[in-house]
């Protein structure tokens, strides 16, 4: 039987996972992916012990989470298109600022 223990496992794993591909990888477009996996990751966690304490706490806040991951999928792409414009290039290292 999976337990809410083996949920907050999974959660941990993923947070670890994308923690490391924030601190490691260059390109813009493989840290924001990384950034979203560790908000998932978050969310599980509140899922599994909204589940286990049996109240809807963890579920509304859930839906906070993902609403503001929206708007950061918006505003990241956008920041992303526009590196991408100025220096040719995604890789976080090689660009310096946004400024032309």
């Amino acid at each position: 039987m999976v337990t809410p223990a083996h949920y907050l496992v999974l959660s941990a794993v993923l947070f670890f996972v994308g923690a490391l591909g924030v601190t490691i990888r260059r390109n813009v477009i493989v840290i924001f992916m990384s950034v979203e996996i560790m908000l998932n990751a978050a969310n599980l966690a509140f899922i599994a012990m909204a589940n286990r304490l049996g109240n809807v706490d963890g579920q509304v806040i859930v839906f906070f989470v993902m609403t503001v991951a929206a708007a950061e999928a918006a505003v990241g792409l956008a920041v992303i298109l526009a590196l991408y414009r100025n220096s040719q290039t995604v890789r976080a290292d090689e660009a310096g600022s946004l400024r032309w």
